[in-house]
């Protein structure tokens, strides 16, 4: 089918294996070894390819995870000696191969070694993120039909044994309580056992199998902001292409580490944070939690984090608020060196020509941009930023103070990474070129197409909605609207479905207002509304310095809940939000806000658990006071 329209393809130096193709498995290669052959190149399969690396590297670091006292390492033999306990316990469920099988843990050793070890059986792994909600749980479990779910603890237990319907397919739920024992109450569910009972003390050597490349390797259920998730179904070979693309885009190598914070159950941190360095035999450190991702980072000193836009938004926030309280000559200071910095990058990027003023790079940098990046362990190299877009403004600050942020763009359709920024060619406003062997076109309505070795092969059992995503060509339609540059840069202008249309006809894309606002240290969540009335609203959030921030500049004691509704409190924050919105046309103005005592969480199902805005329920929620907010705008 050809659209007439604009197309990017990178040059073509690699091609995935042909489906059908008879060559041999990884496991009849890894048994006739010649010493032309690369076992980690010729994997085909994704336990194959881990099988590869323990026999390539056995004795170096594969994994670090906090054990309450520091990082306890494991190395790629300690990790394969995991998947092969585990390959014996699933062995002795009698599962048939293509079984699917669910994992809701934090992200560690044994997601890994579970993760591997099913697949090395022919299964197919589901992931859940760990605080999901029951009724989403008890959803996918049953339309996946799972058979077996591995749990990390009593909390996620109970989660699963409150569903309503008891989740009908699962034959055993086995909790690992963090490492390899806890106690369950058998009584209180007979497909319980503790990770201890179940998983032996000792297990063969790991086998990777001999699945073919083309099977089903993962269920993976998008979090939607809308309707029901679907189950995209990802190859081995999907996810393998999409690794070995993103290997091809920046020199990582052994002597690189990762800090994996993003949960697992998110292909991004997956492919990216899993696979990848598998392939490149990096090491990673597992995160202990968001609210200790400041102390992990300078710990595990990682030189790649993959992460969504909010995290680069709350250290942002940190700064500017740390920054008001100083003196005007450190803000002086602070502001020179984003500046000079900038320079400098677009100077390295070719896009600029020296100046002077990069001379004074060196002493900015030791005064202030050193001890920025010092707070981020001192030596990232990668910061890649997903799942999102992340504002230009803040891009600037990390970059200018020496922190290479690299934008992508992906989805889970596509294994995930569609595009990314690199180190050579690093253009912010955008989301980079397309990935090696994945091309990317615009429809004649500027949505993007994706096509590739990456992509799903579809939606699991779900024939109306995988045929409404991949035409008959083998074009993934995504749903983002984009442009591209005459270089094949990608930049995203929005979702098809989520542009506001005034009632004046005027269409606003809500995200980048929300992105711009979302600038405001004093305001932690926004959501703007106003499809098919005469102007724009916003519902706000206040984070903890914006509650402090407002209270001593109005007056008023706002640990009063009662109180942010107070029109005084709405008219300060018109004003800041006027600033933020002044390069914006005059129809996107909000003319009315409405600050909301609780946050927008995902237990309440307002959050996707990629933190995403269900838009639908969060207006079904606030539905009479956004008409309320009406009331004084429409008359």
């Amino acid at each position: 089918m050809d659209y007439g329209v604009e197309t990017f393809t990178l040059p073509q130096t690699t091609r995935a294996r042909p489906r059908g193709s008879l060559a041999p498995s990884f496991g009849m290669i890894a048994r006739m070894p010649t010493p032309q052959q690369n076992p980690i190149a010729e994997a085909r399969t994704l336990p194959a390819l881990f099988a590869a690396r323990v026999a390539e590297t056995p004795d170096t670091v594969a994994y670090l995870h906090y054990d309450g006292s520091g990082w306890a390492s494991l190395s790629w033999r300690e990790i394969s000696r995991r998947a092969a306990r585990f390959q014996a316990a699933l062995r002795a469920e009698d599962l048939l191969p293509g079984a699917r099988v669910g994992i809701m843990a934090k992200n560690g050793p044994d997601w890994v070694a579970f993760d591997v070890a099913a697949m090395g059986l022919g299964l197919v792994t589901v992931p859940f993120y760990t605080d999901d909600r029951a009724e989403n749980i008890a959803w996918i479990s049953a339309d996946a039909e799972v058979k077996l779910i591995v749990v990390e603890g009593r909390s996620h237990f109970r989660r699963l044994t409150a569903v309503e319907g008891g989740l009908p397919t699962v034959q055993r739920i086995a909790c690992l309580a963090g490492c390899f024992g806890c106690s369950v109450a058998r009584d209180h569910d007979p497909r319980a056992v503790a990770g201890g009972d179940w998983i032996p003390e000792e297990g063969v050597v790991f086998d990777p199998g001999d699945t073919a490349p083309d099977a089903l390797a993962t269920l993976v259920y998008t979090s939607g902001t809308t309707g029901r998730p679907k189950g995209v179904m990802l190859t081995h070979e999907n996810i393998l292409a999409n690794a070995r693309a993103c290997a091809r885009c920046a020199p990582i190598g052994p002597e690189d580490g990762f800090l994996s914070f993003l949960p697992l159950s998110h292909m991004l941190e997956r492919t990216a944070g899993l696979y990848l360095p598998m392939l490149t035999g990096s090491r990673v450190a597992f995160a202990r939690s968001a609210t200790q991702l400041a102390g992990d980072l300078v710990s595990a000193r990682p030189t790649a984090l993959i992460s969504v836009p909010r995290i680069y938004e709350r250290v942002h926030a940190r700064l500017v608020q740390q920054l008001e309280t100083q003196p005007a000559l450190k803000r002086f200071l602070f502001e020179r060196t984003i500046a000079v910095g900038w320079r400098r990058f677009e100077h390295e990027q070719g896009r600029a020509g020296w100046h002077p003023g990069l001379l004074a790079w060196p002493l900015l940098d030791h005064l202030v941009a050193r001890k920025v990046r010092e707070r981020l362990g001192g030596r990232l190299k990668f910061a890649i930023c997903g799942g999102a877009a992340l504002a230009p403004e803040i891009a600037r600050v990390f970059i200018g103070l020496g922190i290479p942020v690299y934008h992508g763009y992906g989805l889970t359709e596509a294994s995930p990474v569609v595009s990314v920024n690199r180190p050579g060619d690093n253009l912010p406003a955008s989301v980079g070129m397309p990935l090696p062997d994945v091309e990317v076109r615009l429809s004649p309505e500027g949505e993007v197409l994706v096509r590739g070795p990456s992509v799903m092969r579809g939606y699991w059992r779900n024939d109306e909605a995988t045929a409404a995503a991949l035409d008959a060509d083998g074009w993934l339609h995504t749903g983002d609207l984009g442009r591209l540059d005459e270089a094949g840069h990608l930049t995203i202008t929005g979702r098809i479905k989520e542009i506001i249309v005034l009632s004046n006809g005027e269409k606003v894309p809500p995200a980048d207002i929300e992105m711009a606002v979302a600038l405001d240290p004093c305001i932690e969540q926004v959501m703007v509304a106003g499809e098919g009335r005469p102007a724009l609203v916003a519902l706000l959030v206040l984070s903890d310095y914006g509650r402090g921030y407002l209270a001593a500049e109005l007056g008023m004691d706002l640990s009063d809940d009662a109180l942010l509704a107070d029109r005084r409190v709405e008219k300060a924050l018109l004003a800041r939000i006027r600033e933020r919105l002044s390069g914006f046309p005059g129809h996107a103005r909000i003319r009315r806000a409405l600050v909301l005592a609780t946050p927008w969480s995902i237990g309440e199902g307002l959050l996707t658990p990629t933190l995403k805005l269900r838009r639908e329920a969060i207006l079904s929620r606030h539905a009479e006071d956004v008409d309320a907010l009406y009331r004084g705008v429409e008359s």
